[in-house]
């Protein structure tokens, strides 16, 4: 199943161009499941057809409904899915509750709190994959910075489990009945470990779809950013790019919305020109680079509904299907230890500038950070051997210099 997340910055309308992505290859003839986290009308708006509110704990969207032939939307279920996380954690964690003295909270005191969106929106990613019911999926995505966070979230949090629950650790939990019985107090449950694990399975489980290739070209995974041209576009846009890029997500194309007809004397003065000129850059940028650029015109008025005779229709139309791109570069290692003694590591950063790129080695790992977005990423075999002795940014790559250190490398090489 091919997955398309659809995301630019705030008002580009991201939310439309979804649906015209979705509409396109529904009027294809595939089948297509649509999920938007916006929690207001516009989605049921622009499909003409509501969208419920709620759904099933066990289900993290709202019950699908069908807006066209081929075509299904529904919206992500962000109360629910909270409620279903809290009420496994405090049933799982109950002993060490017990522990503590605290009380437990009914399920109809569980408020989702800030940050359950996300969680919600990848297991809604997850459950669609795993439902097998459909060809493609769209989702509407939050803004650009949101997004790059949002994907981001599966390795983080991995990451962060690997670090407080590492598996060579967890070969002690068959002392606890021993400890609990010399403690004279109950140790935390087992149960609480496993939740921990089923964290990571699942965790895994989006991470693969996130980075599926789709070497078959019915498959995979890309982003399709949405931006009206403008004088700061290019800016805003780059930094998601280079975000995008940072956690190894493939971009599928760029798509310029809400164009004005050329020779536009309804327009304001020079509005006209000034987004051409800024579409003429997108084209230099991101066509250059192989990614392909979608017009879309400006309907004059919000696309309100499916009905055959324009608004969608026309958008649908002019979006078309967007090819599967190649997969992203991946990080590379250069051996120059013949002629200077160096290994180069080359990360792909499309997008990245110079003055915003920040290295910090720890350990067997590498903490970049590109503008407000960070990864840790963990160093090859050879490069764990090496000291880092410079880098640089060169032709829409970070290229990071090592050193062999001698205390570490073997004599007669890698």
């Amino acid at each position: 199943m091919r997955t398309v997340l659809v995301t630019g910055p705030g008002g580009a309308g991201r939310t439309t161009v979804a649906a015209a992505i979705a509409l396109a290859a529904a009027r294809a003839g595939r089948r297509v499941l649509l999920l938007t986290t916006d929690p207001g009308p516009a989605p049921g708006a622009v499909l003409g057809t509501p969208l419920p509110d709620g759904g099933d704990a066990r289900r993290p969207f709202t019950p699908p409904v069908e807006a066209a032939p081929g075509l299904w939307a529904a919206r992500i279920a962000t109360g629910e899915h909270f409620t279903a996380l809290a009420g496994e954690l405090q049933e799982r964690g109950a002993a060490l509750f017990d522990l503590l003295g605290a009380a437990p909270l009914d399920p109809e005191e569980f408020t989702e709190l800030p940050g359950a969106e996300p969680l919600a929106l990848l297991a809604a990613l997850r459950a669609a994959h795993a439902d097998g019911g459909w060809e493609l999926l769209v989702v509407d995505m939050p803004p650009g910075h949101d997004t790059v966070r949002l994907l981001a979230l599966p390795g983080q949090l991995r990451r962060y489990l690997r670090r407080l629950l590492p598996p060579e650790r967890q070969a002690a939990r068959a002392l606890r009945p021993v400890l609990a019985q010399l403690a004279g107090v109950p140790m935390p449950a087992q149960r609480l470990y496993e939740l921990a694990g089923h964290w990571d399975a699942e965790l895994a489980a989006v991470q693969d779809i996130l980075d599926a290739e789709g070497a078959d070209g019915t498959g995979g995974t890309t982003v399709h950013l949405v931006a009206e041209p403008g004088p700061l576009t290019a800016d805003t846009l780059r930094t998601v790019r280079a975000g995008l890029a940072l956690h190894g997500c493939r971009l599928g194309a760029l798509v310029a919305n809400r164009l004005l007809p050329d020779g536009g004397d309804p327009w304001p003065a020079g509005r006209g020109e000034a987004q051409r000129a800024a579409l003429k850059g997108l084209y230099e940028e991101y066509g250059a680079g192989g990614v392909p650029v979608v017009e879309l015109p400006h309907l004059g008025l919000d696309p309100l509904g499916i009905d055959g005779s324009g608004g969608l229709e026309v958008l649908a139309a002019a979006v078309g299907p967007v090819p599967l791109p190649p997969p992203a570069p991946a990080p590379t290692v250069e051996d120059r230890l013949a002629d200077d003694n160096l290994l180069v590591w080359r990360l792909p950063l499309p997008g990245a500038e110079r003055d915003r790129i920040g290295l910090v080695r720890r350990g067997d790992e590498l903490l970049v950070a590109v503008g407000p977005f960070r990864r840790a990423l963990p160093l090859p075999s050879a490069l764990r051997r090496c000291t880092v002795s410079g880098a640089g940014l060169r032709d829409g790559a970070l290229c990071v210099r090592f050193t062999p250190d001698p205390g570490l490398w073997p004599r007669t090489g890698v």
